[in-house]
């Protein structure tokens, strides 16, 4: 299939701005692979409005009048397990980003992302990618550096079982999705993610998250 009969990604846009919502419509309308389905700026019109239209991929908003994008994160998920979701925000705080990652978002990307940065990402996470914002990455990565200098000699020595584990958690995976995708009990990856947490000195998800990230990246560099 060529790219001319690949359907539209399917996109719901949620955020609690009128203004924000026009402004993205008006920047992926020329955009003939994306198709916005529907908006939303509430958790619960959220909630609906994905339930009705079962998008591919939700871009949301953390603050909402009604609640987090967080609590509409899990509560799409719950009902649309199958469903992508992209956090936009103009917030980058890691502890966010923690959340995030636990409420199940495949993405956190910022508002000052450039047009083609946007595009791009909404593909790579439609495509089962995950997306955390360079930004977002190097601030996790320094208040993980504060603590320590030894990330890249401890990933080294994480087994190939704790690499899956932690490249699945980087997808925002949580604990149960991992055991069922690796054929293990939910309490053997606590261990496992306890494990990794001990040897690359993080002690949140997003931090995990980030210095897998960077690691990624880095094998990417060396290989061209």
């Amino acid at each position: 299939m060529n790219t001319h009969d690949r359907k539209p990604l399917r996109l719901l846009l949620v955020d609690d701005s009128e203004v924000v919502r026009m402004g993205l419509k008006a920047l992926l309308g020329s955009e003939t692979d994306i198709s916005v389905v529907g908006e939303a700026s509430t958790v619960d019109s959220a909630i609906q409005s994905s339930i009705k239209l079962q998008p591919d991929v939700v871009l949301l908003d953390i603050r909402l009048p009604d609640g987090t994008g967080f609590e509409a994160c899990r509560k799409i998920l719950q009902h649309l397990p199958e469903t992508r979701i992209l956090i936009l925000t103009s917030v980058e705080e890691p502890k966010l980003v923690d959340e995030a990652i636990r409420s199940g978002a495949h993405g956190y990307l910022l508002k000052d992302i450039n047009a083609q940065g946007l595009i791009r990402a909404l593909h790579d996470i439609a495509a089962g990618k995950s997306i955390l914002d360079p930004t977002v990455t190097a601030r996790v990565l320094h208040v993980v550096r504060s603590t320590t200098t030894s990330n890249e000699n401890a990933f080294s020595i994480l087994s190939p079982q704790e690499r899956r584990v932690l490249a699945l958690i980087a997808e925002g995976r949580t604990n149960k999705e991992v055991a069922m995708e690796m054929g293990l009990a939910e309490k053997t990856v606590k261990n496992y993610l306890s494990t990794v947490f001990e040897k690359l000195h993080v002690n949140r998800r997003s931090q995990a998250a980030a210095v897998y990230a960077q690691r990624m990246q880095q094998t990417r560099s060396d290989s061209f």
